[in-house]
């Protein structure tokens, strides 16, 4: 397929639904810095490029952004939360089922009294830690997911050292747990989408000096009550001195990237640690509502980073 031709393509699916959103509550979610981060996308007469990359996906929310407003000929997404990606492959090859078991959970969620809720809640907890995730199951497992990610406290994903998810249930009187029209919308949307379970240097052989990365990794803690893990395990300075020398590797192909972390500075003034990590690059400071925290006053606006070769 001619890259006009591939253009074309896009543009008529980008065109055929509307725009998509995140399907999940996601730590580090990025709905909140769309508007700085979209100053960041190619804007008209600037270079172009022909294929984005997000190897770090979580919830999505740039990725969906950019599905819906921008014509890359070849996108590739991944996540080392084997469950998360689970539900990115389901809703791009079986949402039918997916779309069907969610509107009977639903269902019976909205009808049941409080004490039928909350034992419906823990079943589906159990059912979700002790289904296999396998092919045949992975609608079923999928489901489980967006339904607690739904209903449980705060939205968190979070498990204990048996890899068991073991959020409570949250306090919502009508929480949206199935919105068909929205997974239908990301269905069609990710038809092109390379979907991949795994860790983020796996999208070394994608990124070229035709790529537009964006990485948003687990965010680096600035107090010792920050949320920090995604997937059974913790991401610690080493983990970013790593996920750093990464982003030196792939900025010498000539890819445009954008990286996002916290900004050690909210705690501590004197606190270099990034400002060193990436003394190379461009560091923009800016300020973002945090939507996941333990106790209420720790949500609000705060001071993150965006780095940019």
């Amino acid at each position: 397929m001619s890259a006009k031709e591939a253009e074309k393509r896009n543009k008529s699916q980008r065109q055929s639904f509307a725009e998509p959103k995140p399907f999940v509550k996601w730590a580090g979610g990025k709905t909140a810095l769309l508007d700085e981060l979209g100053k960041m996308l190619p804007q008209d007469g600037e270079r172009v490029f022909k294929k984005y990359c997000e190897p770090m996906v979580g919830g999505g929310a740039l990725l969906f952004y950019v599905l819906s407003k921008y014509d890359f000929e070849e996108i590739y997404i991944s996540d080392i939360n084997a469950e998360l990606i689970n539900a990115y492959n389901v809703i791009k090859n079986n949402v039918s089922e997916l779309i069907e078991r969610l509107e009977e959970m639903q269902m019976f969620f909205s009808s049941a009294d409080e004490s039928k809720k909350k034992t419906f809640y823990y079943d589906m907890r159990s059912k979700f830690n002790t289904t296999e995730l396998s092919g045949e199951k992975a609608a079923e497992k999928a489901a489980y997911l967006i339904f607690l990610n739904k209903t449980c406290f705060n939205g968190l994903y979070r498990v204990n050292s048996k890899g068991h998810y073991n959020v409570p249930m949250g306090s919502y009187k009508n929480p949206g747990i199935c919105d068909a029209e929205n997974l239908r919308n990301i269905h069609t949307a990710l038809q092109n989408v390379i979907i991949r379970h795994g860790d983020y240097s796996m999208s070394e052989k994608f990124i070229d000096k035709n790529t537009f990365v964006y990485i948003d990794p687990p965010y680096r803690p600035i107090c010792k009550t920050s949320f920090t893990s995604y997937n059974g395990c913790s991401f610690d300075d080493g983990d970013q001195i790593r996920l750093a020398r990464f982003v030196d590797k792939i900025n010498r192909t000539g890819a445009k990237i954008v990286l996002s972390n916290s900004d050690p500075k909210n705690k501590d003034k004197e606190d270099v640690f990034f400002d060193e990590l990436y003394k190379d690059y461009e560091i923009k400071r800016v300020s973002a509502a945090r939507m996941i925290n333990s106790k209420a006053d720790g949500r609000g606006k705060i001071n993150e980073l965006l780095i940019t070769n």
